[in-house]
């Protein structure tokens, strides 16, 4: 037929991407899908309905009448004891005012009686009606037992059974976010992901992602091959099945996946892990078959599966209540979709995790998820391009130094950076400014580091005590080789701490030595060293130092190896993986540890003594001026206790590595409520 003629049909692209496992769609106009659901459901509630009806007939039939003699009913008269009758023709029925015994012709066993009934002989000549009427009892002409009105009968008959479905129906539509298709017992199993259609508005793209570059790189190959797959094929080149991105919260991994979905241009299907799981046995597997039935359809596609570990967890692990149980099978159907009988090609599997090693190794092997791609906190440079997208919004001053904030900000990841521009933003609102100056966002750095500050009066001698405290952890700072500077101080109550020192390194680094964290176990000791050499006892003040000095020794024990009694080796499983089943120490192993690590904090306990008892009128210097300014900054501290910052003994003999982010375990600087996983800069508190 020629191609401008009236009927012809405009020619059929072909699909690029082969799905196999798929079945095809029917044809218009072919056999319809059995609705055996449908069916089912409907015989269930014809049952119910008729079940209903035939015992809702037992509550709506008036109850028995007792039949009596006609002379028991006239002495009953007599003795007015008739509440009420009803006649038609010679048939008597009524209610007496209370119950009487009544014993039948020809049976010995009498019975009470409430409602009766009786026939009036036709040849008595007693003025009934007279008596009556005398006795005041309604003489009634309606049938006394007349069914129930109809409105009456539907709603005790079908009522309850009807309320029962409905009440299915919600349930099941609640737990199945209001799927539609597939009738309402197949609707459980229906996945809830959200389909982000490139045509749906403004999409994410690489532009908005900043300071993780290296792992921009890593996911620009998945959108190359997704918007040129022949490029690829003809080389005999697979698109991975799978990208697991893991890291500490707040470094990016959602947004990145949202970036390739909108930079590929492609249908985004996404979904967190724990939305797979339901009371109901087998409806996580469920979801997971119509999830990749819905992305296959529409291949080439991509799927993100959020906080992956809610699911794939290692099968037989400590987690895992029994052997088969529902989080382990949705975990398989997971492994057959991803790499199993039937493939799967053009849909690609990005996965978010915080906790990869608890992962199942069948989910991490080749042809599964092929790519692990580790998103690690910002070093300098990332972290002033987060800054720079964050502010692209925002009204800032020209004043405003985003290196220094940069500098000033080690540790933090994209989503904290994010909060500090907020914060200033609002701090500036609250100000009255039309732009977000400079000292909104020192202002707002140190109410997310410090805390916010409380209206807490202290008395004079807890104030002195803590300027003290402070002032130890402050100098000791400024002495020790290798230590963070002293970036500010205060005895403002703050959060939970009546006073902080706030201390940060001057470049990112990639590891400690030995000597910087026995600098910082002094320096988390000053406080309650100070207050032994000032006031000869000590203070509650020093609990969360000793928290952290704790955790420093007792890592550098039991996990780095520097301690010549256990020698080089791992004994201890890093903060927050404690086995509940024991930890496979052997008790005196256990007991060499504690001994070194007290050995640790004694050596180091001694030493800011000795420093803070030499030092005794930088000390009182530095703790009478933090009295009567109550804040210092790191000019007016070092000033305050005599010290050039350019040849104090922590700038002098520092020689670390920079770096980019803490080692893990480890926070910056030293404080109590620092965060290990993400090393967040925060106080030492009092």
């Amino acid at each position: 037929m020629p191609a401008d003629a009236p009927d012809a049909k405009p020619p059929q692209r072909p699909h690029p991407w082969k799905v196999e496992g798929v079945p095809p769609s029917p044809a218009p106009g072919g056999p319809k899908r059995p609705r055996s659901s449908w069916v089912r459901f409907g015989g269930m509630l014809v049952v119910l309905l008729a079940l209903n009806w035939i015992i809702s007939s037992f509550f709506l039939a008036p109850p028995e009448r007792a039949p009596v003699s006609y002379t028991f009913f006239l002495t009953q008269v007599q003795g007015d004891n008739v509440a009420e009758i009803t006649s038609t023709a010679d048939t008597i029925e009524g209610q007496f005012k209370k119950e009487v015994a009544y014993t039948p012709t020809g049976d010995t066993k009498s019975e009470q009686v409430d409602r009766f009934t009786t026939q009036r002989p036709s040849f008595a000549d007693d003025d009934l009606f007279s008596q009556l009427q005398a006795d005041n009892v309604p003489v009634n002409a309606n049938p006394p037992d007349a069914p129930a009105p109809i409105w009456q009968q539907l709603l005790i008959g079908f009522g309850p059974t009807i309320l029962l479905v409905a009440l299915f129906i919600w349930i099941s539509r609640r737990m199945a976010g209001g799927g539609g298709g597939g009738g309402v017992l197949g609707s459980f199993g229906k996945s809830r992901a959200k389909l982000y259609q490139p045509e749906s508005g403004p999409r994410t793209t690489f532009a908005d992602v900043a300071g993780i570059q290296e792992v921009e790189q890593e996911v620009t190959e998945i959108v190359d091959f997704l918007r040129e797959p022949g490029k690829y094929r003809k080389l005999g080149a697979q698109i991975p099945h799978g990208v697991l991105l893991s890291g500490p919260p707040g470094t990016g991994k959602t947004l990145l996946a949202r970036a390739v979905a909108g930079e590929a241009q492609v249908p985004f299907f996404s979904i967190s892990a724990s939305e797979f799981i339901e009371a109901i046995v087998g409806v996580g597997a469920s979801r997971v078959r119509d999830l990749f039935d819905q992305a296959k359809k529409v291949a080439p596609s991509i799927i993100f599966i959020d906080e992956l570990d809610a699911i794939g967890r290692a099968r037989g692990s400590a987690q895992s209540l029994g052997g088969n149980d529902e989080r382990e099978q949705t975990l398989n159907q997971i492994l057959t979709e991803m790499d199993g009988f039937t493939g799967s090609e053009g849909v690609v599997v990005l996965a978010a995790t915080n906790r990869s090693e608890v992962l199942d190794p069948a989910l991490l092997r080749p042809g599964r998820f092929d790519r692990r791609v580790v998103v690690s906190p910002p070093d300098l440079a990332g972290r002033r391009a987060i800054l720079v997208v964050h502010t692209r919004g925002v009204p800032v001053a020209p004043g405003v130094d985003l290196d220094g904030i940069a500098a000033s900000t080690p540790g933090m990841v994209g989503a904290d950076l994010k909060n500090l521009v907020n914060e200033a933003a609002l701090l500036a609102a609250r100000r009255g400014h039309d732009q977000v100056r400079n000292n909104d966002f020192t202002d707002a750095l140190e109410k997310i580091v410090l805390g916010t500050v409380r209206g807490l009066m202290l008395t004079p001698d807890e104030k002195e005590r803590t300027a003290f405290h402070e002032s130890g952890h402050a100098l000791l700072g400024m002495l020790t080789p290798g230590a963070d500077p002293v970036r500010k101080i205060s005895i403002i109550p703050r959060g939970q701490a009546l006073g902080v020192t706030f201390q940060s390194p001057s470049s990112d680094r990639y590891g400690y030595s030995k000597q910087y964290l026995m600098g910082r176990i002094i320096g988390a000791l000053g406080g309650r060293a100070a207050e032994q050499v000032v006031f000869g006892d000590e203070t509650t003040g020093a609990e969360s130092d000793l928290d952290q000095v704790s955790n420093i020794a007792r890592q550098m024990v039991g996990r780095w190896g520097m301690s010549d009694a256990i020698g080089p080796v791992t004994v201890l499983p890093p903060p927050g993986q404690e086995s509940p089943f024991g930890d496979g120490v052997a008790p005196a192993t256990k007991e060499l540890i504690d001994a070194e690590v007290r050995k640790i904090v004694d050596e180091c306990y001694a030493e800011a003594l000795s420093l803070l008892r030499s030092h005794r009128p930088q000390l009182d210097s530095l703790a009478h001026r933090l009295l009567q300014t109550e804040t210092l900054d790191e000019a007016d501290a070092y000033a305050a206790a005599g010290i050039n910052p350019a040849e104090a003994p922590g700038a002098v003999a520092r020689g670390e590595a920079p770096g980019s982010t803490p080692a893990p375990g480890i926070p910056h600087p030293v404080s109590a409520d620092s965060n290990p996983s993400n090393g967040v800069p925060t106080p030492t508190s009092s």
